[in-house]
């Protein structure tokens, strides 16, 4: 496994387009959003919120976009390379088991995650004097289970896409609609009550709404962390029963 992590490391940093693309594209995202879009920098009235701009309170859906962005289109579109390429052909003559392939590739997007979170968080507090959340703890734990869940969705695609272009393609169908959701398109407290709804029950909107409630709210989001842990528990046993090798 030693071995796999780092081979597979120096594999995914000689890929620089999709390195850059999962660690900077989460922070141009919000520095765009701050500065082109009108009205991000007017203050909201009412509830949690009150006081703070759009943009600080965007930078929830962000960090969710900076899990996102690694689970749906790099991992699955790598490992579907792989497949494509006969590299998991043979190593399905070797010792080495599925759920070890999918392992590495989830542990080397998690760092990749981590650097794309501490740089967002870096450039929300600069830029726009985004808070840090009102309960650490929380937040921490919603970030954990939600790219547990959302590694777990790109996972089920990387085990069965044929092609590392249709795993491109059906990451980015799952992809952008779930940012919908996560309130990337319309910020938390103008999503329409029936999105809102619906997004509670999606990996990447029950990670939104978590961070949201242990941003601003102070409370602990138990349905949305409740929602992330059954997501969990159900995509990677799927995943690695799904899994093919060519």
């Amino acid at each position: 496994m030693a071995r796999l992590l780092r081979t597979e490391s120096r594999l995914y940093l000689r890929d620089l387009p999709s390195a850059v693309f999962a660690l900077l594209v989460p922070g141009i995202v919000l520095v765009c959003a701050g500065l082109l879009i009108p009205g991000m920098r007017e203050r909201v009235s009412g509830g949690a919120w009150d006081g703070l701009s759009l943009i600080q309170v965007y930078t929830p859906a962000v960090l969710t976009m900076a899990v996102a962005t690694p689970a749906l289109s790099t991992l699955p579109m790598v490992v579907a390379s792989y497949r494509e390429q006969g590299v998991l052909r043979r190593l399905s003559t070797t010792p080495t088991r599925p759920s070890a392939v999918l392992a590495a590739q989830v542990v080397i997007n998690l760092a990749a995650f981590v650097v794309a979170g501490a740089i967002t968080l870096v450039v929300a507090a600069a830029v726009f004097g985004s808070p840090l959340p009102r309960h650490s703890p929380t937040a921490l734990l919603a970030l954990l289970l939600g790219a547990l869940a959302m590694f777990g969705l790109g996972m089920v695609v990387a085990a069965r896409a044929r092609t590392a272009t249709a795993a491109s393609g059906i990451g980015m169908l799952l992809y952008f609609p779930l940012l919908f959701l996560a309130g990337l398109w319309t910020p938390g407290p103008l999503m329409p009550e029936v999105a809102n709804r619906v997004a509670t029950f999606t990996p990447v909107g029950a990670t939104s709404q978590a961070l949201s409630t242990a941003w601003f709210d102070g409370g602990f989001p138990a349905l949305q962390l409740l929602v992330l842990l059954a997501w969990t528990a159900l995509l990677y046993p799927v995943a690695a029963r799904t899994f093919r090798w060519s």
